[in-house]
């Protein structure tokens, strides 16, 4: 049995094993199916992902979740925030509006008034 050359991601891998499954269920000659096994070892320390690796990829999406979640929430938030400020700044301007209409409407009935007399 051979393994991965590097020992913190070692892979067991039984060599005779996959050798012997080769010959028998591929029909592989016998030098293709014993040099298949000699090039596995490249293979699992090329980059097979772990479990270890899988469990990091998960955590790293939980946390992107997480903090996507908060920053949709901010967004959200501070949506609501500029909204309530727009209103605010638009009921102002409304009443400024008002305001300057009455006192134009009372200023054309005094005028109108005094124009009468």
């Amino acid at each position: 049995m051979r393994e991965a050359a590097d020992p913190v991601n070692a892979v067991a891998f039984d060599t005779l094993k996959f050798a012997r499954s080769l010959r028998e269920k591929a029909h592989l000659t016998p030098e293709q199916a014993e040099g298949m096994p000699d090039a596995m070892p490249e293979v699992f320390a090329s980059g097979i992902p772990t479990k270890g690796d899988i469990v990091d990829v998960r955590h790293d999406i939980e946390a992107l979740r997480i903090v996507t979640k908060a920053d949709i929430e901010a967004l959200r938030l501070s949506a609501r925030a500029d909204i309530a400020t727009a209103k605010s700044d638009i009921i102002e301007s409304m009443f400024g509006m008002i305001g300057f209409q009455t006192v134009a409407i009372l200023g054309a009935v005094v005028a109108l008034v005094r124009s009468l007399h």
